[in-house]
C-alpha cells in the first residue's frame, strides 16, 4: 500500500516538475527573445502592476530592457506575451495590423470594455466602425465644433478663478467629459437625475488594478461602474427612439440612423460599446495631458512664456479682441502643437498597446509564435535617447526638427497603423484652444506660484 502512495506520489512531483519545466521553457521552433515566464499561471502580473509614479519607463519594463535586451518574453495573468521597446519592431507590429497581427487585449480588458469594443473588433466591422467616428471627428465637424470647445474652456476656467483651489485633474475630467458628452449624446448633467461621469470615475480607479472580481476589490468596483454607465447609455439610447430629433444633432441621432438601415453590420450592443470606449478615451486621457501640461508651464516659466507670446500674436492681429477662434489662427499655433506633442511624449498615458501575432514571425534573430500576444511599450520608445536627446527633459523645441523627419516610428502617444487613434485631432483641438484661453485670460499668482489667476 504504502509503495502504491509512494508511487502516485513520485509520479504526481514529475508531472508538475515538468509542467513548470515546460512553463518556464516554451516550445518554439526557433529562438525566442531571452526573459522569464515568472511562476506558473500567475506569471510576472503582479511585479507588471506595481504602481509606479515616476515619468521613466516603469520599473517591470526598465528592469527587463537591461536584463535582457529592447525585445523580451514573459507572462501576465496565464497569457504568453512578447515585450518591445524596440522602435522598429514596434512600428513593424502596427503597419502588419491585419495581416501578420491582430488587435488583441486581455479577457480581463475585454470584460472590462465589453466583448464587442472598437479595440477587440477587425477586419470590416472596424473599418466601418472608424468611419462611424471621423464622421463625428473628422475635420470638418471640428471647425464647427470650435466655437463651443472655447465657451465651454472658458465657462470652466472662470470658475475654477473663483475658487480657492480647485483639484486639476478632477475639475478639467469634468470639463472634457460634459464637452464629449453633450456632442455624443447631447447629456446636460445638470438636468440629468443620475451623475454619468462619477460612474465612469469608479470604473477608471479600478482600470490599472489587479483582476480579482471579489465585493471591495478595485476590479470589482471597475465593472459595477461600467455596468451602471452601460444601463444610463442604454436608456438613454431607448428614450432617443421613442422620441428621435428631427435633424441629426449628435452620435446617438447618427447611430438610429445607421441601425434603421437595410443589411446593417451595426447592433445596438456594439453601438453602446463604442459609446462607452469613446466617452472613456476622450475625457480620461485628454484630462491627464491637460493637468501634466499645467504643470510643465508652471514649473518652466520660459516655455509659458512663448507659449503667451505665440497665442497674444493671434489677438493682435485681431480687429476685435472679443471675436470668436477661427480655424485658420488654430492652425497656426505651431508652438503650441510642439508643446502637445511634447506633453504626450512625456505624460505616458498609454503605458501599453496589444496585439497578437497571427503567425510566426521572425524579427532581428528572434521569434514570435504565433497565438502569441505582443505588447509594444510606447513609454520606452518615447524616452529613447538615441531618438530624444535628455528624454526625460521637457523640451517643446525638438519638435521642430522631429516634425520635419517624420517622427511616426519613434512617436506613439496616438497610436500607429490603421488604428491610429481616430480621436487625435479632437484632443489636439481641445487642448490647444484650452491653453489659448488660459494663457490670454489668465496670469501666474503672485502670491502662489502654484496657481493661475484671472
Amino acid at each position: 500500500m504504502w509503495s502504491v502512495a509512494f508511487t502516485i506520489t513520485a509520479f504526481l512531483a514529475m508531472s508538475i516538475v515538468r509542467w513548470i519545466y515546460k512553463w518556464r521553457n516554451p516550445v518554439c521552433n526557433r529562438e525566442l527573445p531571452p526573459g522569464s515566464m515568472g511562476l506558473p499561471l500567475l506569471g510576472e502580473t503582479l511585479q507588471f502592476f506595481a504602481p509606479s509614479s515616476s515619468s521613466d519607463i516603469h520599473p517591470f519594463v526598465k528592469e527587463r530592457m537591461k536584463r535582457y535586451g529592447p525585445t523580451f518574453r514573459t507572462s501576465l495573468v496565464g497569457r504568453s506575451l512578447i515585450v518591445t521597446t524596440d522602435p522598429d519592431l514596434s512600428h513593424y507590429v502596427f503597419q502588419q495590423e491585419g495581416e501578420l497581427f491582430q488587435s488583441w487585449y486581455p479577457d480581463t480588458f475585454t470584460q472590462i470594455f465589453g466583448k464587442q469594443n472598437v479595440g477587440s473588433l477587425h477586419g470590416f466591422l472596424y473599418k466601418y466602425l472608424k468611419g462611424m467616428v471621423l464622421n463625428l471627428f473628422g475635420p470638418e465637424s471640428l471647425k464647427k465644433m470650435l466655437p463651443e470647445v472655447e465657451c465651454a474652456a472658458k465657462r470652466h476656467l472662470k470658475l475654477w478663478s473663483e475658487q480657492d483651489s480647485v483639484e486639476l485633474k478632477d475639475r478639467s475630467a469634468s470639463m472634457i467629459f460634459d464637452l464629449t458628452a453633450k456632442k455624443l449624446i447631447s447629456h446636460d448633467p445638470e438636468k440629468s437625475s443620475e451623475n454619468l461621469r462619477e460612474n465612469f470615475v469608479d470604473f477608471i480607479k479600478g482600470l490599472i488594478s489587479f483582476p480579482v472580481n471579489i465585493p471591495g476589490t478595485a476590479y470589482h468596483k471597475c465593472l459595477q461602474g461600467r455596468k451602471k454607465a452601460m444601463k444610463m447609455l442604454k436608456q438613454m439610447l431607448e428614450e432617443r427612439q421613442v422620441t428621435p430629433n428631427k435633424l441629426q444633432k449628435d452620435f446617438y441621432d447618427y447611430v438610429l440612423e445607421e441601425l434603421q438601415r437595410k443589411n446593417t453590420v451595426l447592433t445596438e450592443a456594439i453601438a453602446l460599446d463604442l459609446m462607452f470606449v469613446l466617452l472613456f478615451a476622450s475625457f480620461e486621457t485628454t484630462s491627464l495631458a491637460i493637468t501634466y501640461a499645467i504643470k510643465i508651464l508652471v514649473d518652466h516659466p520660459h516655455i509659458l512664456k512663448e507659449l503667451v507670446d505665440e497665442h497674444d500674436a493671434i489677438l493682435c492681429k485681431r480687429q476685435n479682441l472679443d471675436e470668436e477662434l477661427t480655424w485658420k489662427e488654430y492652425k497656426s499655433m505651431k508652438f503650441t502643437f510642439q508643446f502637445i506633442n511634447e506633453t504626450a511624449r512625456l505624460a505616458n498615458i498609454v503605458p501599453g498597446v496589444f496585439r497578437k501575432a497571427l503567425k510566426d514571425i521572425k524579427f532581428k534573430g528572434h521569434t514570435i509564435p504565433a497565438g502569441w500576444a505582443v505588447m509594444v511599450c510606447p513609454p520606452a520608445v518615447h524616452l529613447n535617447p538615441s531618438v530624444y536627446k535628455d528624454p526625460l527633459v521637457f523640451n517643446p523645441w525638438r519638435w521642430e526638427d522631429m516634425e520635419q523627419k517624420g517622427a511616426s516610428k519613434n512617436f506613439m502617444a496616438f497610436g500607429g497603423g490603421m488604428r491610429f487613434c481616430v480621436g487625435t485631432d479632437f484632443t489636439k483641438v481641445q487642448m490647444a484652444i484650452f491653453l489659448h484661453c488660459l494663457v490670454t485670460k489668465y496670469s501666474r499668482s503672485t502670491d502662489s506660484p502654484s496657481f493661475l489667476c484671472l
